[in-house]
Formats: C-alpha cells, structure tokens, sequence
C-alpha cells in the first residue's frame, strides 16, 4: 500500500491514535547526484536531483501502527 505525500493542504494523520506530528517513513528513491570529491577524497554531494520516489508505508510513531495513516485537511486551509 502506498501513501500519498502530504500537500500545502493536507497534512497525515495516524486513524488509530490521532498522531499528527510523528511518523517513520520507508520510502525508494531513484537520484542522480553531482559527488564533489576534494583533494583527500572526500566526497561531498553538491546537487541532488530526485528521479521518482516512491513511499513505501509510514509508521505512526506514537503506537507504532503500520500503514493506519490517512490525509487530513490542514487547519485555515478551505478544501
């Protein structure tokens, strides 16, 4: 099950517990990233361009709930 990202207008919410603010997120990502490499050999990401990203499923920090997570209107928003 994927879940979707919240928006400017939307925000997640956990439907067992009603936690709003913490969550854990497993998600893929495709990037292409331009490595700076210094002298030593340190390497050092300069840019980062996200190809597609995908989330896998989010947990509710609070009671440790998997994928019970759902999009909610945020507060002051008129959807």
């Amino acid at each position: 099950m994927t879940v979707p990202l919240p928006t400017a207008t939307t925000r997640w919410r956990c439907t067992l517990c009603g936690n709003l603010t913490r969550f854990d997120v497993t998600r893929s990502s495709k990037v292409v990233e331009y490595v700076h490499l210094d002298l030593a050999g340190e390497p050092k990401v300069e840019e980062r361009d996200v190809v597609s990203e995908t989330i896998e499923s989010v947990r509710c920090r609070w009671c440790n709930a998997v994928d019970q997570v759902e999009l909610v209107d945020r507060p002051g928003t008129d959807s």
